[in-house]
């Protein structure tokens, strides 16, 4: 029962999640699965893999979200926007993709689920702005460091942050960073059950 196996998988964590939490991000992986067979939004196919690979694999970042607004760049079928939105009500989340039926499906998520902090933007990176900026700039869509800089340099506030979701740790890409950028953490996450490595880069324009 996939209810159960997600109790597994956050006692496995130190995330504290409320009932409602739970059921959204169950209600999250049933869209996901329905969904993939007309609009092949993952190659994930399995709901019990879905679990591990897209809900833990996002909601491990939590404890890093440091502000109120955030925004994922390159969201695809909303991840890891939309676990973190569904477990951080308090803070606001911008998801943005290029592709029209990400956002369908994002925006349909919205609907079912009842999510008051989500906004879906249809935009490629470089024609969107933020007069506010944002605390946070999300991604794990970047095929380096180097291009998520470049692409969303104009995205996060005066104290904002990028945060880069990787699998190994990153050496080559860091020893390359775009001048004007400063590392300010490198966390390996522990995602339940996940074969391979994750890490969280945070990374600040000096």
């Amino acid at each position: 029962m996939l209810e159960q196996r997600l109790n597994q998988l956050l006692a496995q964590t130190n995330l504290a999640l409320s009932d409602q939490q739970k059921q959204q991000l169950l209600a999250l992986v049933g869209l996901l699965h329905k969904w993939n067979k007309a609009y092949n939004l993952t190659s994930v196919r399995d709901p019990e893999a879905m679990l591990v690979k897209h809900i833990m694999d996002s909601v491990v970042v939590s404890p890093w979200l440091q502000g109120v607004r955030f925004i994922d760049v390159g969201t695809g079928p909303g991840l890891p926007g939309l676990p973190l939105a569904i477990i951080n009500p308090d803070k606001q989340f911008v998801l943005l993709d290029s592709l029209g039926k990400r956002i369908r499906f994002i925006r349909q998520v919205i609907l079912e689920l009842g999510l008051k902090n989500v906004t879906p933007v249809q935009s490629r990176v470089e024609d969107f702005h933020d007069d506010s900026g944002f605390d946070g700039v999300l991604s794990r869509a970047f095929a380096s460091l180097n291009d998520m800089l470049s692409w969303c340099g104009h995205l996060p506030a005066a104290n904002g942050c990028f945060l880069a979701l990787k699998g190994l740790y990153p050496t080559e890409e860091l020893e390359q960073l775009p001048t004007g950028f400063v590392v300010v953490g490198a966390h390996p996450l522990a995602v339940p059950e996940l074969d391979g490595e994750r890490h969280l880069i945070i990374l600040k324009k000096q």
